[in-house]
């Protein structure tokens, strides 16, 4: 399987040359320019997250893919993820057809279960039911993706007789992976259903996922599956130098970490968590020639066939981005191709 790097973002509020929040609308325009230049530069897939919050613009990510299709050639588009526990199947299988429509066949679904509730509520869910809800629409959606008519029969969604749902895709397939934050039993569930992975892996050091990553091998070919990518998505950002990296990064990321972690009861994040978290942890953060290392050494000790960088960080404004963007594509890039050699 051939190497691929992407890109991701959940539409973070960033601020302006003034200092000031931009408006969502702004900033969901801003995403788009941010994904039009991953295009340019060659890069191969580009997410944009969904969310129900203030600080974060994108809830609709579909409607911003559909925005990406009109004005990128080659990039693949997709979730990062789509939260199908509050989402209703059949509407996310319409959508993203759509979407692959437009594109030509490049869109890709990420179904996962978020690592935000607000949608339960808006949505009209019972929060407590978090875990079947997933469980069975994701069982509705492996139907869908056969795309022939479809009877199944639920405890939480009304069921289907001989109903088919359009639009087809032109491949007779959506392309669509499981993200999970690391627990077996997700990894498991990915297994079973024959979907690739994507591991988020937002703290802590990534080689400590390798036995993840075996798990969900081994259970693959025990379920009766052939070999499927392994994906990871994790946090970064790229500038000329380590010390403008983390001088740059630092003020927004921790305005957004302490919002998070407010909420979630953390203390707030210091500045020697944020060097571990370079040095040692899941922070992909500093110089080309930095984060190119740190990525290398990534993907050999996982054996993983994407990285996806989350590249947007709480108010980090969108000229920052995109310089992180082409310094990612035309630098880091090349010289992780370079350091891992034939393998890529």
């Amino acid at each position: 399987m051939k190497l691929e790097f992407g890109l991701d973002t959940f539409g973070d509020v960033t601020v302006g040359l003034d200092g000031r929040p931009l408006s969502q609308a702004q900033v969901i325009r801003d995403v788009v320019a941010e994904g039009r230049l991953a295009d340019e530069l060659g890069l191969d897939f580009f997410g944009v997250g969904e969310h129900h919050r203030a600080d974060f613009a994108i809830s609709a990510p579909e409607v911003v893919l559909a925005a990406l299709a009109a004005v990128t050639k080659r990039i693949r588009l997709g979730s990062a993820v789509t939260v199908l526990s509050s989402d209703d199947p059949v509407r996310v299988f319409q959508r993203f057809a759509t979407v692959d429509a437009l594109s030509e066949g490049r869109a890709e679904v990420i179904l996962g279960r978020g690592s935000f509730t607000e949608s339960f509520p808006l949505f009209g869910h019972d929060l407590n039911q978090y875990e079947a809800l997933f469980e069975e629409k994701l069982d509705l959606f492996m139907r869908l993706l056969d795309e022939r008519p479809v009877t199944w029969q639920g405890k939480l969604r009304a069921g289907l007789t001989g109903q088919n749902v359009y639009p087809h895709t032109e491949s007779g397939r959506l392309r669509t992976w499981i993200g999970v934050g690391g627990s077996p039993e997700s990894v498991l569930r990915a297994a079973r259903h024959g979907l690739p992975l994507v591991l988020a892996i937002i703290g802590g050091a990534p080689a400590r996922f390798a036995p993840f990553v075996s798990l969900y091998r081994r259970s693959l070919a025990e379920f009766g599956h052939s070999d499927l990518p392994v994906a990871v998505h994790s946090p970064g950002y790229v500038a000329d130098t380590d010390e403008e990296a983390a001088e740059q990064f630092w003020p927004h990321y921790r305005v957004m970490r302490d919002r998070i972690g407010a909420e979630r009861g953390w203390p707030p994040g210091t500045a020697a968590e944020f060097s571990r978290e370079i040095r040692e942890g899941a922070l992909f953060l500093g110089a080309p020639e930095t984060v190119a290392r740190k990525l290398a050494a990534t993907i050999r000790s996982l054996g993983i066939q994407r990285f996806d960088l989350k590249y947007s960080a709480g108010t980090l404004p969108h000229e920052r981005l995109l310089r992180s963007i082409e310094l990612y594509a035309s630098r880091v890039v090349p010289m992780v191709r370079e350091m891992l050699g034939a393998s890529t």
